[in-house]
């Protein structure tokens, strides 16, 4: 098969879609790799290294989709990319669908093949291409989070840690997935007193049973939610519906019950977002403040630490890249019932029940 990894062109998105390691078990099993000049420079992956490794570097995107029967990528195509993706072509990325209109329809249009990362399901129930880039954003949010409470940026002006006589600063995890885990985890060895919310009972025990005691768990309702914000310093949303859209549980009118320069961070904001005064913003311009309260939702966390983010992601993605590329997507995803779970348009169709009628 001949496969291409596209440089990506989303604002600040230095992630490439496959590491040279990747493309090596690619090319060893007779496929052809085409990679876009400086497509992996930003992730620290050069074209020598592509070229060690049997890719055929090519100069332009162009170039890349007009030769290719599967793409290989990190993030959605944005609207630049939309008349390069051609019919039946496989497109193996994250989509996010549920948040983006247009991109819907322009993949319906397209006629591709359009397997999205995020919806994989293994028989666990859990979703393998989702969570290397979850991880990374848990982790990240916090980092993040506690540089956004420093005063010069319109924080509280709290060190999260604390100091000797001073109490540490107080983090507000909502979702006891993935995200919230890694979030409690970084905010817990930090030193903050961490509060972690759920309405799945199974994982708040997880959270018990793993976390140290400054971790505390709460059920998650609105009543909670609006108790814990009005003396939380950092709030960071982690929830996800696979597929679907992120539930609003922090409303506008919540904001004014938060104290000024609170910061909130929006993990979900891939897919819409879990505050309703979330949008999506760029390493660029990552934060915005209403009504006092700093918030930061970067849409592509994890591209601000492109080397990490790109080796996890090729770790998971690349034995069903290789499933793609051996069998074909049709065989692929019939013997496999987790990749199938990532089909999401084929065709014209919507084929991945969450999104049925979602913009209708």
């Amino acid at each position: 098969m001949k496969i291409g990894i596209p440089k990506e062109i989303k604002n600040n998105e230095n992630r490439v879609g496959m590491t040279p390691a990747g493309v090596f078990e690619l090319t060893k099993r007779n496929h052809t790799v085409y990679v876009q000049a400086t497509a992996g420079e930003g992730s620290g992956f050069f074209d020598k290294d592509y070229k060690e490794v049997g890719a055929i570097i090519l100069p332009t995107i162009n170039d890349v989709y007009d030769q290719s029967e599967m793409i290989v990528k990190v993030k959605e195509p944005i609207a630049e990319e939309y008349p390069l993706i051609k019919e039946n072509q496989v497109v193996f990325t994250y989509f996010h669908f549920a948040s983006s209109e247009p991109l819907t329809k322009a993949m319906i249009a397209s006629k591709a093949i359009c397997i999205a990362y995020e919806t994989v399901e293994d028989e666990e129930g859990t979703l393998p291409l989702l969570t290397p880039m979850s991880e990374v954003a848990g982790r990240m949010s916090v980092q993040q989070g506690a540089k956004y409470l420093e005063k010069p940026i319109k924080g509280r002006g709290i060190l999260l840690g604390g100091v000797p006589g001073v109490k540490p600063g107080k983090v507000l995890v909502l979702g006891a997935g993935v995200v919230g885990v890694q979030a409690a985890k970084m905010a817990a060895g930090l030193g903050a007193h961490v509060t972690i919310m759920d309405i799945n009972m199974k994982r708040l025990r997880y959270v018990n049973d793993v976390l140290p005691n400054h971790v505390v768990t709460d059920f998650s309702s609105e009543y909670s939610i609006r108790k814990h914000i009005k003396d939380h310093d950092l709030i960071i949303g982690g929830v996800l519906l696979k597929g679907g859209k992120a539930p609003k549980l922090i409303t506008r009118d919540m904001l004014k019950e938060m104290r000024p320069g609170t910061v909130i961070v929006d993990v979900a904001v891939d897919q819409g977002g879990c505050f309703e005064t979330t949008r999506a913003t760029t390493h660029e311009d990552p934060t915005y403040i209403i009504d006092d309260v700093v918030h930061y939702c970067v849409a592509n966390m994890p591209g601000a630490v492109p080397y990490t983010s790109t080796i996890a992601l090729t770790n998971v993605t690349l034995s069903y890249i290789l499933k793609l590329a051996d069998l074909g997507w049709e065989k692929a995803c019939e013997k496999d019932k987790s990749l199938a779970k990532g089909l999401n348009i084929v065709k014209g169709e919507i084929v991945y029940e969450e999104l049925e009628g979602i913009f209708d």
